[in-house]
């Protein structure tokens, strides 16, 4: 095992608290001054964000990476898979885009990508005194373990300890925590350290009978029994865990519905705007700004909202009154058509647009990922990131920027009550939100999240001196 420790942490299921819980334990070792580093394997995500020196990662990495004080890196997340539709994903390995397969395609590759996954733990562990890594979905997909590069299969090659998380909120916890060890091997359960209980609502005091009986039938320790944490607001790593609700009214002349698109990606864009609805259908509410985010697959997606009766909704909404804002994918939609010659993303070769902006995409093979500092007609400044297939022309003269890059470029368009932008992040800037809808949002506790976390595990970890890295160890001396 290379130089550093590593400590894996696993789930019995999808959305059961694996980045919250490796953020955690991230933000807890870093402010006791440990050297620490997160790594994913494989991600299957549409939110990703460009590191500053280059290639893109899935987005709940680099948050775990601001919780431990780093710049993200590939090396964090060696693959990130990119789901196209039709069973299809691109796949970035170490940053960059290598191809587009179908899942066997994928699996079939396994032997090939083994050895990226490998050589990036490696540098991570070289380099840090912990390594924390985060599995997904469940450890316990029988059927994937012969191609396995994210979950038991690395935990037995990299020979480290493992935990597993379980969601109590979605039920069946018994039987999720119980089923989980039971299929386990011999070497896997060796490295097993024990069980988490996580979003648990209520008195923890009444699941002490829950924890006895657990431990009884696992022969493992139960290592806490974490409750909800509504005060922290982290990244989603996918649509799974995005809310479809408001979570605070909307203030008065600013409601806003974002489109829930089929592919959707980059979610995050929106985590300031606590106000918003997801809509999938045309609503019967009226709203003054209506919002299409990016995707993975931006001419499905417009087909999507032509056969929903969403692409007549939203022009109605227009000719009420109401601003239509693109972010990406959501920005292509707004011209009069997306043409795919090469079959990038859809076997489609042209499909019809909005025709809210008078422009034309041609998706390409070719794929721009950066991040950039951008500025608004009315100063502000904000920094931004750009992750997209395609370029988009204006078909008409007096058509103006929504912003001007650093260098000197113009990004994306702005007609009466339409804008579009290729900048992900810019609606993340609270001075970027008040500039589009007219109203700050409240001010970013994304930081404080990070110290909440720390706090939500050193309250509520057990035996944390019990999981097999002499960092923790240290920790708790």
């Amino acid at each position: 095992m290379p130089d550093g420790q590593g400590l894996f942490v696993g789930g019995t299921s999808s959305n059961a608290g694996k980045s919250w819980m490796v953020t955690a334990i991230c933000a807890w070792l870093r402010r006791r001054g440990v050297s620490v580093a997160p790594f994913k394997a494989q991600n299957m995500s549409n939110n990703s964000y460009p590191c500053a020196a280059g290639g893109e990662i899935g987005r709940a990495q680099v948050a775990q990476a601001e919780a431990c004080g780093l710049e993200p890196e590939p090396a964090m997340n060696p693959i990130l898979l990119k789901p196209t539709g039709h069973g299809r994903s691109q796949v970035v390995v170490n940053g960059r885009v290598w191809k587009t397969l179908a899942a066997r395609e994928y699996y079939a590759a396994a032997g090939e990508l083994r050895p990226h996954v490998m050589a990036a733990y490696a540098d991570l562990a070289t380099r840090f005194d912990v390594v924390v890594i985060e599995g997904a979905g469940s450890v316990s997909e029988l059927n994937l373990r012969g191609h396995d590069l994210v979950n038991l299969g690395l935990v037995t090659s990299l020979d480290v300890p493992w935990i597993v998380v379980a969601d109590i909120e979605r039920g069946g916890v018994f039987a999720s925590v119980v089923g989980t060890v039971q299929l386990l091997t011999a070497r896997e359960r060796e490295l097993f350290r024990g069980f988490a209980i996580n979003k648990f609502r209520g008195d923890l005091s009444l699941f002490d009978d829950g924890v006895r009986i657990l431990e009884e039938k696992t022969s493992a320790p139960c290592l806490g029994v974490f409750p909800f944490a509504a005060d922290v607001h982290l990244d989603a790593e996918d649509s799974l865990a995005l809310e479809t609700k408001r979570r605070t009214p909307p203030p008065p002349g600013a409601r806003i519905a974002i489109v829930r698109l089929p592919h959707l990606s980059n979610a995050t864009d929106f985590r300031l705007l606590t106000w918003a609805d997801w809509i999938d259908a045309p609503p019967g509410a009226d709203y003054e700004f209506v919002v299409l985010p990016g995707t993975k697959n931006t001419s499905d997606d417009l087909r999507w909202l032509h056969r929903t009766g969403l692409a007549r909704w939203i022009a109605e909404r227009h000719g009420a009154g109401a601003t239509v804002v693109g972010v990406c994918g959501g920005f292509q939609m707004l011209g009069r058509r997306v043409a795919d010659p090469a079959a990038v993303e859809s076997i489609e070769p042209v499909t019809e647009g909005l025709s809210l902006l008078p422009a034309e995409t041609v998706i390409t093979e070719s794929k721009r990922t950066e991040a950039v500092r951008a500025r608004l007609p009315d100063g502000v400044t904000f920094g931004a990131y750009a992750i997209h297939a395609g370029r988009t022309e204006a078909t008409e003269a007096g058509v103006q920027p929504f912003a001007v890059l650093e260098n000197g470029s113009a990004d994306g368009m702005r007609r009466a009550r339409v804008i579009g932008t290729y900048l992900h992040g810019a609606l993340e800037n609270p001075d970027v939100c008040e500039h589009v809808f007219g109203v700050r949002p409240a001010s970013d506790l994304k930081r404080a999240s990070y110290d909440r976390l720390a706090d939500w595990f050193e309250t509520y970890a057990r035996h944390v001196d019990r999981w097999g890295v002499p960092a923790l160890k240290r920790t708790v001396a």
